[in-house]
């Protein structure tokens, strides 16, 4: 007998995303530091390669790093946003019929083959422009959002009851919290103390081992009740994937459809903020006056993921008090709080303060996850999930790109120009949340809306 909790294998995927951003983008910058000048790269200081004089030529070299390693980042994310987007969508609309475990297994597929090719870029030294070219490759077995969108469809499928789905989805929100907020804490000391290579390396057998973990002792309910239930070919299934996404929005009524749009859009707008300035802050960091080191980098890092643990406990003690909207108009203006005082921060006090705004970062997207579950019929969770991976697909690297090129144009005359942009950016979802309140926004009234549309199908 198969086992039915997927919580091991989200375990195993967080840590391998979490150390993989942040060392891969060290790594780049490492290899353009040494390749672009005559400087040498020491990694036993405790401070980093960063020159605070603007009228030293180091100044002037390290802002042409950042500008090189910015546009790489941008090269890399578009590289793979064509393939991406359609692996995630095809992946996930045909779990409905074929089990959630399938993605599962190929975006793990596409991780673990990328990690060993960085495990070879490198011990032999290839050019690392080679990256692209592999981000292009592994975005065909899908991405971490594939996979996250077949665990969250995994996680709704078992849930019964709607306050369930909200508490469940925050757990598995805390459960990566607590993942990358420990391995992005030691993401420094790997390292510092076993290299790029080595790090790599351990981060591919712990994929190995989850995608063992997912093909031979993870069950899949779904595709038993499917294989028992709907007999759908290959080429027909592929025929019915655009439709049934067509008809997830024409079944429902005029109020629900408007609701869902709504929802899906506050939901990616914030994750095009939060997302899209991710990999700013590393950068932000290794740049004057900061000129932090990777051990102070993965201290950051940790801070940041510790969101995770105060999103769960935000969203376990408010959901006691109060609607999951509201919980959602917390996160929203605390992490805009976030971001205008890191645009400020010049000293490494002021850059771990500005982290504390950020406790309740990852509340909008557990609650908005389960308040668009409830809007959509049980049979409809594959495919509102493969919409809400497409959609994160698209705006994730859209938002990377966008971000980077931003960051690589305003270094030069004022670096917290970006996290000043994100702030105001995130009025977007914050004045939508609002017309969705403004519509009277009620759980159980929406329960009872799709229980009334089930009925008028089944009489018709």
């Amino acid at each position: 007998m198969k086992i039915l909790f997927v919580e091991p294998a989200i375990f195993l995927s967080a840590f391998a995303m979490t150390l993989t951003s942040p060392l891969t983008t060290q790594y780049v910058y490492r290899r353009i530091w040494e390749e672009t000048g005559n400087y040498t790269f020491s990694s036993d200081s405790n401070i980093s390669e960063c020159e605070k004089n603007k009228s030293s030529p180091i100044f002037a070299f390290q802002e042409e790093v950042q500008k090189k390693v910015s546009r790489f980042n941008l090269q890399m994310d578009i590289s793979g946003l064509i393939p991406g987007l359609v692996s995630t969508f095809i992946l996930l609309s045909i779990s409905d019929h074929y089990g959630r475990k399938f993605p599962m297994i190929l975006s793990s597929v596409g991780a673990l083959a990328t990690n060993v090719w960085l495990c070879l870029l490198c011990y032999f030294a290839f050019p690392f422009q080679l990256l692209i070219a592999s981000t292009f490759v592994g975005a065909f077995c899908g991405n971490y959002t594939t996979f996250w969108g077949a665990c969250f469809a995994y996680i709704v499928d078992q849930c019964k009851e709607h306050k369930q789905k909200t508490i469940r989805i925050a757990i598995i929100d805390f459960l990566v919290g607590l993942v990358t907020g420990l391995t992005g804490l030691l993401s420094g000391y790997f390292i510092r103390g076993l290299g790029f290579g080595w790090s790599f390396l351990i981060i591919a057998v712990s994929l190995a081992v989850n995608l063992i973990y997912i093909l031979f002792f993870l069950g899949d309910p779904v595709k038993e009740f499917s294989s028992q239930n709907v007999t759908v070919s290959c080429s027909e299934g592929f025929k019915n994937l655009f439709y049934r996404t067509y008809m997830l929005f024409k079944n429902a009524s005029s109020k629900r459809r408007f609701l869902l749009c709504l929802l899906l859009f506050t939901m990616i707008t914030y994750f095009f903020v939060v997302i899209g300035i991710g990999p700013i802050f590393i950068l932000y960091e290794l740049d004057s006056p900061l000129c932090w080191n990777e051990v102070f980098i993965g201290y950051g890092s940790a801070l940041n993921s510790a969101s995770f643990l105060t999103s769960f406990l935000g969203i376990w003690l408010f959901s006691y008090c109060m609607e999951d909207i509201h919980m959602a108009f917390i996160g929203i203006f605390t992490t805009m709080t976030g971001m205008a005082m890191t645009a400020f921060a010049k000293t490494t006090l002021m850059m771990f303060l500005a982290r504390v705004p950020f406790l309740f970062t990852v509340v909008p997207f557990s609650v908005l996850r389960s308040m668009l579950s409830k809007v959509v019929h049980s049979t409809e969770q594959g495919t509102l999930f493969a919409c809400i991976a497409f959609l994160e697909t698209l705006g994730g690297v859209t938002a990377v790109s966008t971000f980077n090129g931003i960051y690589s144009v305003t270094v030069a005359w004022y670096p917290g120009f970006t996290f000043l942009l994100s702030a105001g950016l995130l009025l977007l979802p914050a004045i939508s949340l609002c017309v969705v309140r403004c519509i009277s926004w009620n759980e159980g009234s929406y329960e009872l809306l799709i229980q009334e549309e089930s009925s008028e199908d089944n009489r018709s």
